[in-house]
Parts: structure tokens; sequence; C-alpha cells
């Protein structure tokens, strides 16, 4: 069944290396697959890696991790074409969708060209909850910082803006993250937006800001804002899952 409002949790979590297989997932993801509600049948999720460029060894094992978590799981694939007919008809079969990460360049790219971006936000306006980690964090906020383009980070600006903030993303453990994202909002490349360490995630209700979220002890989400030319970070109360 769908979320009761357009719903949003874009993380830097919830998935991590499984006991019996390559991954399985972890409190963030637990809560995203709770938010659309109770039912007697099993959870509905569509896994993505278009920003893996659909490498069948990572949906193969998203598929065991699903499979682990008692779901029932497709995924939609683009690589050497889209292995649906319809693709928005597809999202919306689900209760969740769950991105992996990677060059999130190349995932919008891809997705415009497919009209993936169209068919997420018809997904997302129909309570279908979007999530993800890192590439698919930032790919559902107006932008971020981002490796796509090599080892230095450049901002990335063109995403889908389903909420009008941008997205930090590995803002603990990758060291040129937190000051390129508050130099990219000081000068106004990118809006006010909302950080994550590993393990954090932030909640979203249509466009707005609800909570944020930590599924590890330490792991703490930020917002960011400008003010007169400068970067102005906020620490976020985040509830432990």
């Amino acid at each position: 069944m769908p979320a009761d409002a357009p719903t949003i949790l874009a993380t830097s979590g919830g998935i991590r290396e499984g006991l019996r297989t390559p991954w399985e997932f972890s409190p963030l993801a637990d809560y995203a697959i709770e938010l659309p509600g109770g039912t007697r049948r099993a959870p509905r999720i569509c896994l993505l890696a278009t920003a893996l460029g659909d490498n069948p060894a990572v949906l193969h094992g998203l598929h065991q991790a699903a499979q682990t978590r008692g779901l029932s799981a497709s995924h939609l694939a683009l690589f050497p074409m889209p292995n649906v007919d319809d693709i928005t008809a597809h999202l919306l079969a689900h209760d969740v969708v769950w991105v992996f990460g990677g060059s999130v360049a190349g995932l919008l790219a891809m997705w415009r060209l497919h009209g993936v971006d169209t068919a997420m936000r018809h997904a997302w306006q129909a309570g279908v909850v979007l999530t993800g980690i890192s590439a698919g964090s930032i790919c559902w906020h107006v932008g971020g910082t981002t490796d796509s383009f090599g080892p230095d980070l450049r901002p990335v600006t063109d995403g889908l803006a389903l909420v009008p903030f941008s997205n930090g993303v590995h803002y603990d453990s990758e060291s040129q993250r937190r000051p390129l994202f508050q130099r990219l909002i000081a000068d106004g490349t990118l809006p006010s937006g909302y950080a994550t360490d590993d393990g954090a995630g932030v909640l979203y209700r249509g466009t707005d800001f609800v909570e944020a979220l930590s599924e590890c002890a330490g792991a703490a989400a930020y917002f960011v804002e400008a003010e007169d030319g400068t970067a102005v970070e906020h620490c976020l109360d985040a509830r432990r899952l």
C-alpha cells in the first residue's frame, strides 16, 4: 500500500555487508520498508543500480538482500535496454523504490534518457516511498557533491528536485565532502540542504523535512544554509533506529 503522503528517505546508509550474502539491508532501509504501512503480503521493493551501470552482480546481491529480508523484489534496469515495457506502471506496482550508489551524474542522464525521472515523480506523488544510498540519496534533491567526474569532487546541480534542497552524503567519511558542500551553498551554486554522516538519513514528507534518523552510534545529520556569503552548519537531533 502507498504511504499517506509523498515520502523520501535520503541516506548515507541502509545497506551493509551480509553474513551469508554480499549485502543485507540495515535499519535505515528497514525503516523505509515499513513507511508505507501494514499489509498482509510481503512488501514490494524495486531495486535500481543505474549508477553502477546495472551491474548484474550488484543486482543479484541486492535481490539476495531483499530475499533475506522477506521482501517481494524486482529491479529496473536500463542497460542494454529497459527491462520493462512501462516504467511508470512498474514503479507504481511497488511500495518502495531503493536506489544504490555510484555515479549520480550517469544515473540522472540515463533516467532522463528513458523517462525514469518522470516515472519517479509519478511514483513519489502516488505514495511509493523513494529511498537509497549516496547517489540514491542525492538524486531526489536539487543537487549535491559527487565523484562522478573523477577523484576531485565536483557539484551536480541537475537532480530531480523532488525536494527543494541540496544533499551532502558521506559527510563524515570522505574528506572533500563537507568543505565542498559548504562552499557550494555559501556561493549559491547549491541551495540550502541536508547532509548525512555514514549511517544517517533524513526523512521528507512532501517537500518538507520531517526528521533525521541514525542507524549507528555517532551518525549525525546536518542542515547547512548560507548567511551573508558564509555557510552555517546546524547539527540535527537524529533519532536512533
